[in-house]
């Protein structure tokens, strides 16, 4: 028998550690067999101890190869003329790539076969053959980083009283059923590699900046960072009406929170550029990298229609309490602005998708709350010029000799400050009057 070394043979003397590049190198590649007690020129030379050597290989590609590959190896021992002589036939394995467990999905942890060598592969054919074995899914592909600590992640489960022990990182497709870490670990991970860059500008225009900040860290660092930070720009102001004084935000909390957990949990991740928030004096935008899921359109998406692109890292924040439900983001964002006349603005590309939330400073509210019919007919004249909220209001008191700030929420489905709002109008107009003060007010409709 006469062999030479090829791109699926290998020749060995005796067993050194560097056949488990090899036996890595063609289940990445194509398969192929090790001889071992075989010269580089073919000449056979045996090996004395065909058992004890079979298991020191064995041992070494069971504990030094990820994935498991042994399924896809198997030890024959030949007996050439007078000498003994091991085999090792490797198949293509079906988790490719596999690589050194003590070097990582990385190029010197990788290899691949190149005519009669065993040699790095690059980043890019590490990249492809994950996404040959893996899908298109970006948060179920393996990690290309497995060296992945949860700092982070721990404490915010931790104060949800929610496990976060190795089954239940399986279950959460944290790590797949081989125990590798996926890109998803890697999302919820202190070595995240996405950003939140965030700017804050003079004026309306991208022309000057006051702050610039670049947020990283876990996924859940970066959504409390971000937030705590827009925070401080977003004022409050406060409303008088008799005693009583409400603060109001120069944008509704839950309009930002809502853009703010859209950004992060629906963007696309096979992208590496950040995401971003911009602030100017007049509105707050989100910016994420990845346009409209196929199949959904921008008007699909107001109507609270949701299909997540990033399924598992959307049913971690939901575990956490981060989202309520699938598809609620946006009509909450919208329904925050009930009471202004500008409205946010929503726009996708086939890239990106835009979520502008306009300053409340200077905005005039809209009455959104249908004319009351009855208070009409029943008062033509005196609630003639009034608007629908205001005579919603008014036809409270056909049952009622007096109502509270309270009533007022209930029956226009509106906030403590636009209730105050309404009625400070129908103060000043001289419909109503105020009875008491403080939490004890009252209101009475006048005589006239």
């Amino acid at each position: 028998m006469v062999l030479i070394e090829d791109l699926t043979t290998e020749l060995k003397r005796e067993y050194t550690p560097e056949i488990i590049k090899t036996v890595i190198a063609f289940a990445n590649t194509n398969g192929g067999t090790i001889y071992i007690g075989i010269e580089d020129d073919g000449d056979i030379a045996g090996i004395e101890n065909v058992s004890e050597t079979m298991l020191k290989v064995s041992n070494a590609v069971r504990d030094s190869i990820k994935p498991d590959v042994t399924l896809f190896t198997d030890y024959q021992q030949e007996q050439i003329g007078n000498k003994t002589i091991l085999t090792i036939a490797v198949q293509k394995g079906t988790s490719s790539p596999y690589y050194l467990t003590s070097k990582g999905i990385r190029p010197e942890g990788v290899f691949v076969r190149q005519g009669a060598s065993s040699v790095p592969a690059t980043e890019t054919a590490i990249l492809r053959m994950i996404k040959d074995t893996d899908g298109e899914t970006y948060e179920e592909v393996r990690s290309l980083n497995q060296d992945l600590t949860f700092e982070y992640a721990e404490k915010e489960f931790s104060n949800h009283n929610i496990s976060f022990e190795e089954n239940q990182k399986k279950t959460l497709q944290i790590k797949n059923a081989d125990g590798i870490y996926t890109n998803l670990g890697l999302l919820l991970s202190d070595q995240c590699i996405h950003t939140i860059k965030l700017a804050v500008y003079e004026g309306n225009e991208k022309e000057q900046f006051k702050d610039r900040r670049e947020f990283s860290g876990s996924l859940f660092k970066q959504l409390n960072d971000v937030y705590e930070f827009i925070d401080r720009y977003n004022n409050i102001r406060s409303e008088i009406n008799g005693l009583q004084r409400i603060d109001v935000r120069d944008y509704p909390t839950e309009a930002i929170r809502e853009a703010l957990l859209n950004a992060i949990v629906h963007r696309d991740y096979s992208f590496r550029d950040s995401t971003l928030v911009n602030i100017f004096d007049n509105c707050m935008e989100f910016v994420s990298i990845g346009g409209l899921v196929k199949g959904i359109t921008l008007d699909d998406v107001k109507l609270g229609i949701s299909v997540t692109r990033n399924h598992n890292l959307a049913n971690i924040f939901y575990r956490l309490a981060f989202i309520e439900a699938y598809g609620t983001g946006i009509p909450k964002i919208m329904h925050s602005y009930r009471e202004y006349e500008t409205k946010p603005r929503i726009e996708a590309t086939n890239n990106a998708f835009r979520i502008a939330l306009p300053n409340t400073v200077n905005e005039k509210t809209v009455s959104n709350q249908p004319a009351n019919k009855t208070a009409i007919q029943s008062n033509p004249v005196k609630n003639k010029k009034l608007a629908g909220d205001e005579q919603t209001v008014i036809a409270l008191f056909d049952k009622n000799e007096f109502v509270t700030r309270q009533d007022v929420e209930t029956a226009l489905d509106a906030s403590q400050a636009k209730a105050l709002r309404v009625l400070k109008r129908l103060t000043k107009t001289g419909k109503i009057r105020t009875i008491g003060g403080g939490r004890n007010t009252k209101y009475k409709k006048t005589d006239d």
